[in-house]
């Protein structure tokens, strides 16, 4: 297993060379002046002000001699300033993406929570009513876009419900001034603010969770070793959940492997729709001020996510079926 990792670990070194090149070239062809977003939007700074700009962010060189400087630094740890947050860039994601953490896993226990029992139930019960039911609720769920989902429960249950927050993580109040009632009062406050956010990303996740527990399910539910112990008189819980539902897992487990990355680098539409101060919505503000040592950094971060991921994915999927190796 360790000689795998290593072997993965290393043939995804040029992966990733490769990858950074194209995000480096990407955000320099954004369109927009660096210079002018560093300074600051309607700045009336000289030609000589900007020069000196240009050269202390090392634009007065070509985009090859700028990558080759800019990966220099991140070999060494060093991702830059945010001239927006006034921070360091490693420093903004390491407090930032914690906030995505929080929100997406809470959200991925609830749906595998509520996904798992209704799609074994789904498979079990094929073709009937209850079938269809989830079925038409879990292609809803996967149809509708978050941020229309968001802006409805904003709509009709945030400005409705008083006691719901539907911006942000914490009231500004209690934020600025600190919480009377102690750590308590502020995860409480938390929790309000992520209810609907929760809510949205947890319906996004169910749905396709269960579509992925029904489907293997069914092709799992038939097999002969299924039926065999059924012959012999096993109860039917005992044949769906222990013998049916273990096969069932691979499809699913490298789904999961695949979905945490997104545990980390945050759901950015739905981040900004509820003003929630996580990674995506950084992400999101850092494109939009032109913040291009924030965003490349953002961006290499999930890519690097992603690698690590599909890793994941393959070693859980050898863990949960013995026959598959990956010791080659």
């Amino acid at each position: 297993m360790l000689k795998y990792i290593l072997k993965r670990l290393l043939t995804s070194i040029p992966v990733l060379l490769i990858i950074t090149m194209v995000i480096f070239g990407v955000v320099k062809s954004m369109p927009g002046d660096e210079v002018t977003a560093y300074l600051g939007p309607g700045t009336k700074a000289t030609q000589e002000v900007k020069q000196r700009a240009r050269e202390k962010l090392g634009l007065d060189k070509s985009v090859p001699e700028q990558y080759v400087f800019w990966m220099g630094r991140l070999l060494t740890g060093d991702l830059g300033t945010s001239f927006t947050l006034k921070k360091p860039v490693g420093e903004v994601i390491g407090t930032y993406v914690w906030n995505s953490f929080l929100l997406n896993i809470v959200s991925m226990v609830l749906g595998l929570a509520l996904a798992i029992p209704v799609g074994i139930r789904q498979a079990v019960k094929k073709g009937t009513f209850t079938d269809n039911f989830w079925t038409v609720f879990s292609l809803l769920g996967i149809s509708v876009p978050t941020f229309f989902f968001g802006m409805v429960l904003i709509y009709f249950v945030g400005m409705k419900v008083s006691w719901i927050p539907f911006s942000g993580m914490r009231d500004s109040v209690y934020a600025n001034f600190g919480y009377p009632g102690g750590t308590m009062q502020e995860i409480l406050d938390v929790m309000a603010h992520m209810l609907l956010p929760t809510i949205v990303l947890t319906f996004s996740n169910f749905a396709t969770f269960s579509r992925y527990v029904r489907n293997s399910m069914v092709e799992v539910i038939n097999q002969d070793y299924v039926r065999t112990a059924r012959a012999k008189g096993l109860k039917e819980k005992t044949v769906i959940y222990k013998h049916a539902f273990k096969n069932a897992q691979i499809p699913l487990v490298t789904l999961l492997g695949l979905y945490i990355p997104s545990l980390f680098s945050g759901a950015t539409i739905l981040e900004s729709v509820f003003v929630w101060p996580g990674i995506g919505r950084v992400l999101i503000n850092a494109i939009n001020q032109r913040d291009n040592s924030l965003t490349t950094a953002c961006l290499v971060f999930s890519a690097v996510l992603m690698i690590l991921g599909n890793l994941l994915s393959d070693i859980c999927y050898s863990i949960v079926d013995p026959r598959v190796k990956v010791d080659g």
